[in-house]
């Protein structure tokens, strides 16, 4: 690093530090705002699952459902809870939520908390990858089709963005396996091969087609909001005096147009955080990944509201604190913005 750049970066340090208080007010009221809408989210949940057509005690009991009498029906639904109004469920299930115990996962035999303690890893693992993949992804498409707008590049990656908005995320999963999986041989689903406990080399491989089709379902509006960006600085003064200094373009790319193209960008990052986990739920159901998504669905068919509202009060902190995480990198990056 030349001796100006050392100065401005020494010098851009207590400017970032005296941001570090309105950084923490924005965490509070972020968090201030999580904390009820949470709550009225999981409250949601359960009255949604008591109107939807599913019987959750013949999920509970199965194929002994037919064998049981009505007696022994009712009995064991007044056991389970099932005939309690769903603000009275919610209601218990929250209260013993905020002592630390989920409750007990009628689906699965067993606490709620062990069941997303083994699948939770799977959905970050996947969610994270994905994410990382469509951020690279994006920049190297919006910077190749801003540096020549209208050429080629710009057309073709404006079609890619274009129909990976069009098309949802299950039928993009469907291509992907008739193409890749029934073509190519990549593995269509799971984490391991039939039988097998996962290892690193497996998940690897059996990460690639879900890890490449959740990446797909966030390019439009990070490509969009980036290609944009990166127009706008490549016209400014900025730029336009750097290349009279006969500055190479990849300098200035690095130097002049990316830094100030990538404050936006963080902000899209995190305002998109809620359709990246409801895309990997999807993309988890299309691959058979073991991550959340089927413990979720099952959950709302079989009327399981511990389970249920605890994915959902978990999708939403991660919702939350996405967001949050990235306003708080804007506010410390960029001494200009005083309130968000």
């Amino acid at each position: 690093m030349s001796p100006s750049a050392t100065r401005e970066a020494t010098s851009r340090l207590p400017a970032r530090r005296s941001r570090i208080p309105e950084a923490w007010a924005l965490i509070w009221r972020r968090t201030l705002v999580a904390v009820p809408a949470t709550m009225g989210v999981t409250a949601a949940v359960f009255w949604l699952a008591s109107i939807a057509p599913f019987n959750p005690l013949a999920a509970y009991l199965g194929s002994r459902y037919e064998q049981a009498t009505p007696a022994e029906r009712a009995v064991l639904a007044q056991e389970l809870g099932l005939n309690d109004a769903w603000y009275a469920v919610w209601a218990r299930w929250f209260t013993d939520a905020l002592g630390g115990d989920w409750g007990i996962s009628r689906l699965y035999g067993q606490p709620v908390a062990e069941v997303v303690a083994e699948r939770l890893p799977f959905t970050a693992l996947l969610t994270g990858l994905g994410l990382l993949a469509a951020v690279a992804l994006s920049m190297a498409l919006a910077l190749a089709a801003g540096r020549r707008p209208g050429g080629v590049l710009d057309r073709l990656a404006l079609v890619l963005v274009h129909v990976a908005q069009a098309v949802p995320p299950f039928v993009l999963g469907l291509v992907a396996i008739a193409v890749f999986a029934l073509g190519l041989g990549l593995p269509a689903g799971g984490a391991a091969a039939g039988g097998s406990d996962p290892t690193a080399r497996s998940l690897a491989v059996h990460l690639v087609l879900p890890v490449g089709v959740l990446a797909l379902t966030q390019l439009p509006w990070l490509v969009l909001n980036l290609r944009a960006s990166v127009l706008e600085a490549l016209g400014s003064d900025a730029v336009l005096a750097a290349r009279g200094r006969g500055l190479r373009e990849s300098t200035i790319l690095r130097a002049h147009v990316l830094p100030v193209a990538l404050f936006p960008f963080m902000t899209v990052i995190g305002s998109r955080m809620g359709e990246l986990v409801t895309g990997a739920l999807l993309v988890e159901a299309v691959f058979s990944w073991p991550g959340l998504a089927s413990a979720t669905i099952s959950s709302a068919v079989a009327g399981d509201f511990p389970l249920l509202a605890a994915v959902t009060a978990l999708t939403c902190a991660a919702v939350f604190a996405g967001s949050m995480l990235a306003d708080v990198s804007y506010v410390l990056a960029d001494p200009r913005v005083r309130d968000v």
